[in-house]
């Protein structure tokens, strides 16, 4: 336990600049997760994210077969079945077998295309993450996402809480729900694709989810689940980075404890706070 405070090693790797990419994307990470997230688990799209995440690893796998850039494969892969998703949103008792079907082909797809790929290292990487190789064409991509989400959220934020929160009478009103929810399910296989990059496929729902599951404990106020939503999301990321550092312990392992110490603690304090 001594390494986690090690401080003068870890003051010297903050200082280096791949850490300090990673420390920016983490950081951006952890706001476009803690913006989507409120919305994400009050429209229940949680499967959906994970099978975004998923299909996003499909997308880079393929991307690498081809010889592209594996972030765009892994954007491409991830916004392609968002859309699909999304599409289907309204349909809420179709939606999670649909989701299920098309990410068991679309995994099937990924081990096949690393199969014929032939670098099982770098597929694994894509699951579980590669925060510590953060170049700056992936430091630009999480940046552009961030701005993406932060802009068109801000533009639909108002129609897409009240269509998650009153979807009937959203509807009798004239809010776009189908385009909408297509909108907000691009958004979040945005977020899911640069996810996958940085913290893997198998641990974005840490950053999208978790977070803003522990602040809906906390209150019901929109706004305050927001704000706090991001706070934690901040706290799991960049804490999960600093901390990973000394030790050398892969940054995910940081990141997806934190969060799950924030969920327990937020739960705990909310059933408390109702007894």
């Amino acid at each position: 336990m001594g390494d986690f405070w090690n401080f003068d090693q870890t003051a010297d790797l903050l200082s280096r600049g791949f850490v300090q990419n990673s420390l920016i994307a983490l950081a951006l990470l952890g706001l476009i997760g803690g913006l989507l997230g409120p919305m994400i688990v009050a429209r229940q799209l949680s499967f959906a994210v994970h099978g975004a995440s998923e299909l996003s690893f499909t997308g880079a796998a393929a991307a690498m077969l081809a010889g592209i850039s594996v972030n765009t494969g892994g954007v491409i892969g991830a916004v392609v079945a968002a859309a699909v998703f999304g599409f289907l949103g309204n349909r809420a008792r179709e939606r999670d077998s649909v989701i299920g079907v098309v990410m068991a082909f679309g995994l099937g797809l990924g081990v096949l295309f690393l199969h014929l790929h032939g670098r099982t290292g770098t597929g694994f990487a894509l699951l579980t993450g590669q925060s510590a190789s953060i170049t700056d064409e992936g430091l630009r991509a999480v940046a552009i996402t961030a701005a993406v989400v932060v802009v068109v959220l801000a533009v639909i934020y108002r129609p897409l809480l009240f269509a998650s929160l009153d979807p009937r009478v959203a509807a009798a009103s004239g809010v776009p729900m189908r385009t909408l929810s297509v909108v907000f399910a691009i958004l979040v296989g945005l977020a899911a694709a640069q996810g996958v990059q940085i913290i893997g496929a198998l641990l974005v729902m840490s950053l999208l989810i978790t977070p803003a599951a522990a602040a809906a404990r906390l209150s019901a106020n929109p706004t305050v689940v927001l704000a706090l939503s991001v706070l934690f999301a901040e706290l799991a990321a960049v804490g999960g980075l600093i901390l990973s550092l000394a030790p050398e312990l892969p940054v995910s392992v940081l990141v997806t404890t934190i969060s799950f110490v924030i969920y327990l603690l937020c739960r705990l304090f909310g059933l408390r706070a109702r007894s």
